[in-house]
This record gives C-alpha cells, sequence and structure tokens, in this order.
C-alpha cells in the first residue's frame, strides 16, 4: 500500500511538472511570435518598447522553463522502493496536522479524500523535517507538529 501511495504522489507530481512544463514552453513560444509580429508592424519607440517587454517575458518564461526541468530531474531521481527510518527525499511523512510527500514544491495532491503537501527538502519546513524520526515533534511558526509516520 505505502508504495502504491508512493508511485501515486510521485505520477501526480509528474503530471503537473509536465502540465507546467507545456504550458510554459507555450509561453515562451507566443512571446517569440508576440515579438516577431512587433518587428513586422511597428516603428519607433512603441515597437522598441513592445520588443523589450516582449524579451523580458521570454527571459522570465526561460528562467522558470529551467526550474520545472530542475524539478523534474529531483522527481526522476527519487527511488520510491527506498524505505528510511529518518524523513529523506521521497518519504511519505504523516503528522497529527498535515501529510507531506518530500519531493518537489507542487502543493497540495488529494488521493483518496486525503491530502498530502508536495514539498521541496530544502523549504523551510522540509528543513524542519529533515532527518527527523517517527514520533519526533517539531515547531513551525508557533505551530508544534507531531510525526506519527514515515514511508
Amino acid at each position: 500500500m505505502n508504495i502504491n501511495l508512493k508511485k501515486h504522489l510521485h505520477s501526480l507530481c509528474l503530471d503537473q511538472i509536465n502540465q507546467r512544463i507545456s504550458t510554459t514552453q507555450l509561453a515562451i513560444d507566443n512571446a517569440k511570435e508576440s515579438a516577431n509580429d512587433d518587428t513586422k508592424s511597428s516603428a519607433g519607440d512603441k515597437h522598441e518598447t513592445g520588443r523589450a517587454m516582449a524579451q523580458l517575458e521570454q527571459e522570465k518564461n526561460a528562467f522558470q522553463l529551467n526550474e520545472l526541468f530542475e524539478m523534474k530531474k529531483v522527481l526522476e531521481k527519487i527511488n520510491l522502493s527506498i524505505q528510511s527510518a529518518s524523513i529523506q527525499v521521497g518519504s511519505i511523512v504523516v503528522t497529527d496536522k498535515i501529510n507531506f510527500f518530500i519531493s518537489v514544491p507542487v502543493g497540495k495532491l488529494i488521493i483518496e479524500k486525503e491530502a498530502y503537501y508536495s514539498i521541496s527538502i530544502n523549504s523551510p519546513i522540509g528543513e524542519k523535517l529533515k532527518n527527523r524520526i517517527k514520533n519526533d515533534s517539531f515547531d513551525m511558526n508557533g505551530i508544534v507538529y507531531k510525526i506519527l509516520e514515515i514511508f
């Protein structure tokens, strides 16, 4: 069951990352097309401003695309069959308040009416969780969490 849950969470994360990659690539293509259209139809200051804005949009999206590919690499490196007593990348952590999947930051995932928050080990809460074991407690923003299970 635990390995199936991990596989399901992993698959949902990968789907979200792939969807974001497609959306970002489309935004880059649209910005390039827009810049090319501006080149054909404009002249003067308006043309330069439009072109500069399109270039900034392309750069922002290219940076975002690079981050998404890095997240995808992290997901692809996760060995889902490894069980560890301490929290590592790939762990599912059940606390008395929230469930976590330590992988990449895609946010809330729902499986069979149960919420899991996919977070990075390098996030503030990921740093608090790293290397902890079952029955440990930790404080985050004044809230104390107790670790009930680690898969």
